[in-house]
Formats: C-alpha cells, sequence, structure tokens
C-alpha cells in the first residue's frame, strides 16, 4: 500500500490539532485558531530588544554567550570572563507592575495570575542560584531597552568595570 503524501499531510494535521484541543482544554479555556497561531510567534530568543543591546555590546567589543543552557534561567546573555548574566524580561511575562496589572486582567484570570506569579518566583530563585555561583544578575525590562538601548549598554559597560576593578585588587 502507498500513502500519497498529502493523505499523510491530512492525517498528521488532523493529529497536532486534536493535540492542541486537548492542551487548551487542560486549563478550562479554549482559545481560537487566531489566538493561538499569535501566541506561536512570540518569541523567546533573539527579540528585537535583545538584538538591539547584543549589537551595541558587540561593537563595543564586548564578547558575551547567548542563552546559556549550563546556567540556572538560560540568561539571555552571559559575560563569563566578568561572570555576568543578563536577562531581558517581557513585561506581561514576568510581572512588570505586577499589583496593578493583575487587577487589569479580564480573560482567563485562573491561568495567568498564577502562571505569572510562579514566573516572578522562579526569576527571584534564578537570581539567587546565580548569586551563590557568583554571577552578578542584571536585568532589564523589555520596553528599558526598547525606550533607551544606550542607558542600558552604560549599566552593563559600568558592571563591567567594576567587576575589571575588583579582579585587579
Amino acid at each position: 500500500m502507498v500513502v500519497k503524501p498529502a493523505l499523510f499531510q491530512g492525517l498528521f494535521n488532523k493529529f497536532k490539532k486534536e493535540e492542541r484541543c486537548r492542551m487548551k482544554t487542560k486549563y478550562g479555556f479554549e482559545t481560537t485558531e487566531e489566538r493561538s497561531r499569535l501566541m506561536s510567534k512570540i518569541r523567546g530568543k533573539d527579540t528585537t530588544p535583545e538584538l538591539a543591546l547584543r549589537k551595541l555590546l558587540w561593537n563595543a567589543g564586548v564578547r558575551y554567550r547567548k542563552n546559556v543552557k549550563k546556567l540556572p534561567g538560560t540568561p539571555d546573555l552571559v559575560i563569563l570572563k566578568y561572570k555576568l548574566a543578563i536577562f531581558i524580561d517581557g513585561e506581561f511575562w514576568h510581572g512588570f507592575n505586577w499589583d496593578e496589572k493583575k487587577q487589569k486582567l479580564k480573560s482567563n484570570r485562573e491561568y495567568w495570575i498564577p502562571k505569572i506569579e510562579k514566573n516572578i518566583a522562579r526569576d527571584a530563585s534564578v537570581n539567587r542560584k546565580l548569586e551563590y555561583m557568583g554571577f552578578k544578575i542584571i536585568r532589564f525590562w523589555q520596553h528599558e531597552i526598547e525606550q533607551n538601548p544606550a542607558m542600558c549598554y552604560l549599566k552593563v559597560i559600568q558592571e563591567i568595570e567594576q567587576r575589571k576593578n575588583f579582579k585587579t585588587k
């Protein structure tokens, strides 16, 4: 029996769609195909603010590693020479101004509030682990880099200079 590629693709798409529906109902709510498509486009790596900061640092001669999986929390940028871990956090996912924003959430509150609060707790835990390992943690909100990338760049450069001076003493 020969399976036609188009038929196989149709079965595969049907299976994927059923799998997605099971995932959605796990949290007690359904999302539209459009919402699902939009959410799938949200990136966790190589975001526009991350690229902007990386470009500034690279052009200044600062060498770094991206998304180091061996470190807790997989920092967006790591400058190993100075033990700097840099995170660029999205406002919604990491709870910027959370006490105020939590009150304004209207849809799927029973899902989003615990999820974002877990993210906030995980961020604090990651900070403690990295500090224990001797890393200095710098966290930027996405809007900080979008509004003033030079200020964020200078903050990293200042921390590098402090760590350089600390090493030589």
